[in-house]
């Protein structure tokens, strides 16, 4: 984990990166309610050899892990989600002054936010990226998810570096 600055190296503050995480959101939605009205239910449109835009609803988490649940999954994913989004504010506030540390946070957080945002209006996250390789697809996903990815690595580069010191 990032190490402790004192409240000298915080000048920036928190909002900055809740700006990011804002922006992440905005992206996220935008790009769901689009999809959501060009797409039908599984509907898909190839766009490269190895890509397609299609439209599918994840009930589960990551890989669709405990989508075929009876619907308490929902109510979990979501309290998850908005308990890793207050840790991660307290950590931004902590830490505000590591930039690559928080880039890495606030990218998390905008995607944990997008995500928790369509389970609380749909039961649903949608999903609509598909990269594919012959006939093998990697499970479809969204930008939230990308940024979440994103964010994880830039977290791992970042500790990989501290600890390198």
């Amino acid at each position: 984990m990032a190490k402790k600055n004192t409240f000298s190296d915080n000048r920036a503050g928190i909002m900055p990166w809740l700006g990011i995480a804002a922006i992440i959101i905005l992206l996220d939605q935008i790009t769901k309610i689009t999809i959501t009205r060009l797409f039908s239910y599984g509907e898909s449109y190839p766009v490269t050899s190895f890509f397609n835009l299609v439209l599918v609803h994840n009930k589960g988490a990551a890989f669709s892990f405990l989508a075929d649940q009876g619907g308490w999954q929902r109510y979990f994913f979501t309290a998850i989600g908005i308990a890793a989004a207050i840790f991660i504010i307290y950590l931004l506030k902590k830490h505000a002054g590591q930039r690559l540390f928080c880039w890495a946070l606030a990218l998390i957080l905008g995607g944990a936010i997008g995500n928790v945002i369509d389970r609380a209006m749909y039961g649903y996250v949608i999903d609509f990226l598909d990269v594919y390789v012959g006939t093998w697809h990697w499970p479809a996903f969204n930008v939230a998810d990308s940024a979440i990815c994103v964010g994880a690595a830039l977290f791992i580069y970042d500790e990989l570096r501290r600890v390198g010191k």
